[in-house]
């Protein structure tokens, strides 16, 4: 499917405006604004493959902060699959509950760590087909696995920030995460794909903010779509 709508969407442009940007030059700026190997604390914590799941599962709709609040309670109670494939769910809820969604929450990384016991050998997998299979995961999840867990790099993960930093850019039209990640990938080489996630997360976050982004201190003001136009 992934493939089949990259090959109709190849040909269509997202926006005109797209066509004016540089990818070198948008990573350049921000590698030079943000350093990704200096920023660890800001970003998810896990251990391992099953921890990277789990981890990046629990963060939907909820901070990085939060859920590593919850996981250090979570891991040494469920420190693996199969712990947390046997959990009485009351109990998983009761310590997940600051991440919000915790009914479902409970129920999906329960339910993951079921399938990774009873289909995949209690090996958490590492292709993105068998990722998305599990409850609770869909490519965001499952590229975030596959980047920090295996260093396989299929694919970007767009998150609330990158979807708002992509569409502000210009990058993209679409609110779909999937068909953003379509244009990102389209737009960044393979190379780039890595290190986008991070730096437009770091970005969103410290500049290009929801409410109120400071588009006067943007390093990328002069080459983005919403920083001309007259939204701004």
């Amino acid at each position: 499917v992934w493939d089949a709508l990259t090959a109709v969407r190849i040909c269509v442009t997202p926006s005109s405006f797209m066509t004016d940007l540089d990818s070198d030059c948008i990573l350049s700026r921000l590698r030079s604004r943000y350093d990704l190997s200096k920023s660890r604390d800001e970003f998810l914590h896990f251990r391992n493959p099953y921890e990277t799941l789990i981890a990046t599962i629990l963060s939907a709709q909820t901070t990085d902060r939060c859920v590593n609040m919850v996981t250090r309670e979570l891991f040494e109670q469920y420190p693996d699959a199969m712990a947390l494939s046997l959990a009485d769910i009351e109990d998983v809820e009761r310590i997940i509950h600051p991440t919000g969604f915790f009914h479902a929450k409970a129920k999906n990384i329960i339910a993951a760590s079921q399938m990774v016991m009873t289909e995949f050998g209690g090996v958490v997998p590492d292709q993105m087909d068998d990722l998305i299979r599990l409850p609770g995961v869909g490519r965001k999840t499952a590229n975030i696995v596959l980047d920090h867990a295996f260093s396989k790099t299929v694919g970007i993960a767009v998150d609330t920030h990158v979807r708002r930093v992509s569409m502000r850019l210009g990058l993209t039209d679409e609110s779909d995460p999937n068909r953003i990640e379509m244009d990102l990938v389209r737009f960044f080489p393979k190379e780039y794909w890595a290190e986008i996630n991070g730096l437009f997360i770091l970005h969103g976050r410290r500049v290009c903010t929801a409410r109120k982004p400071a588009c006067d201190g943007c390093d990328l003001a002069d080459m983005c779509r919403y920083a001309l136009s007259d939204k701004n």
